[in-house]
């Protein structure tokens, strides 16, 4: 398994939409070029290819880029070489400028608009401009107005706000009795700070725009992440 490290996330431009000319009905129409999931930088693709040139029979083996952690959790990802040819059927197998990568069908969306880069200090880095999907937690109520309510303050002001941080949180849901459930990710996860951010930061921001909801908890598992505090 290789090792990555994955720093504050930073969004993406939209792919631009390029104009075609009519073609006749009878023409057989070319396949369009599919998009790319992950970019590489040249520096990850030199690494890349050198790591995968060590390896017994290398020009079979691909990269298979996989995300680990659960939802609601921080992202955490598995980096292997394995034989392209055993890749699942449902798997996508893309080519990067001479480098097989392949992510299961299931972190497409987790991945989509990944930059893959390395450093001398920091080894394989993954910037990746997505969020962890909301957990699923049993009792919790994520489709209604209420939630609606939440999730646009979450989007528009509370998330903003700890990116200067290099943190976010996600939104679980609510217990229909005027708690809110969030994880927290980024700069705010394993933070000393996280806890009086949530409870005092994040409940107010909410409670003073959503009236159903008076409370906010935590369901982060804080024992992870970079300076856990809870022991």
């Amino acid at each position: 398994m290789l090792t990555v490290t994955t720093p504050a996330t930073t969004p993406t431009s939209p792919l631009a939409t390029a104009a075609t000319a009519p073609t006749s009905p009878l023409a057989t129409a070319a396949a369009p070029p599919r998009e790319t999931i992950v970019r590489m930088t040249a520096a990850a693709r030199e690494r890349l290819l050198a790591l995968r040139d060590a390896e017994p029979e290398g020009d079979r083996l691909g990269l298979r880029l996989e995300v680990i952690s659960g939802p609601g959790e921080e992202f955490r990802y598995d980096l292997v070489f394995e034989e392209v040819t055993k890749a699942a059927f449902t798997d996508e197998v893309r080519t990067i400028d001479g480098l097989k990568v392949i992510v299961p069908s299931k972190d497409l969306d987790l991945l989509h608009g990944s930059e893959l880069d390395h450093t001398d200090e920091k080894g394989l880095i993954i910037r990746n401009p997505n969020r962890p999907k909301a957990p699923a937690v049993e009792g919790l109520t994520r489709d209604d107005e209420t939630s609606a309510a939440v999730e646009t303050i979450v989007a528009s002001e509370v998330n903003p706000m700890l990116a200067a941080h290099g943190g976010f949180v996600t939104y679980a849901g609510h217990d229909g009795e005027g708690t809110a459930y969030f994880t927290m990710g980024g700069g705010c996860h394993g933070c000393s700070m996280s806890r009086q951010t949530m409870l005092e930061g994040v409940q107010t921001m909410v409670s003073e725009r959503v009236p159903a909801i008076t409370r906010v908890r935590d369901l982060t598992d804080h024992t992870t992440g970079e300076n856990p505090y809870y022991r």
